[in-house]
């Protein structure tokens, strides 16, 4: 199970890391860019679904085609708990050295959408004054840390455990003929 973990997380936080970077220099090179969230979360389900290719090929190469919903999951849940760890140490990494004024950029990007957006002006006075506490606590690497995995590891266990739902198979029983 080591090396399938490995080289299936590996892989799932190599596309993570790749799309994030693209992400984030596409918000600093085109600010008035419009963004769509569920896009973006769609996005991460598609290259979230490499854990259920993990698990399948555990399942398939390893265990001679069985494997139990807790197997399966655990194994899932592993693919998506390094793929996630890679993303979270790429982006401390990029974000301290490359990008610390990344959060100024976000929170700009953010109230200028709601102002296209047509919102009101309290909406976007609220907005702001989120994006005001969200710098503030940003601030803090743990904060980092905890916002950034909860970017990507729901989405990542959620994945993994709909796969393992889909992939768990009993062993057949012998028939056994008296």
């Amino acid at each position: 199970m080591k090396k399938n973990v490995l080289i299936f997380g590996l892989i799932l936080g190599l596309i993570l890391v790749g799309h994030m970077i693209y992400m984030v220099n596409l918000l600093y090179t085109q600010p008035d860019l419009q963004t769509n969230d569920i896009v973006g979360y769609a996005a991460m389900i598609v290259v979230f679904s490499l854990t259920f290719f993990g698990i399948r090929n555990y399942r398939n190469k390893q265990l001679g085609g069985v494997i139990s919903l807790g197997k399966a999951f655990k194994t899932g849940a592993l693919i998506a708990l390094l793929g996630s760890t890679m993303y979270v140490g790429v982006w401390l990494f990029y974000y301290y050295l490359f990008v610390p004024d990344f959060i100024d950029v976000y929170a700009s990007h953010v109230i200028n959408t709601c102002t296209r957006n047509g919102d009101s002006a309290t909406v976007v006075a609220k907005k702001t004054e989120e994006m005001k506490q969200f710098k503030e606590m940003y601030k803090s690497p743990f904060f980092v840390v905890l916002v950034t995995y909860f970017e990507v590891l729901p989405i990542g266990l959620a994945v993994a455990f709909i796969s393992s739902l889909v992939l768990k198979r009993k062993a057949k029983p012998n028939n056994i003929q008296s």
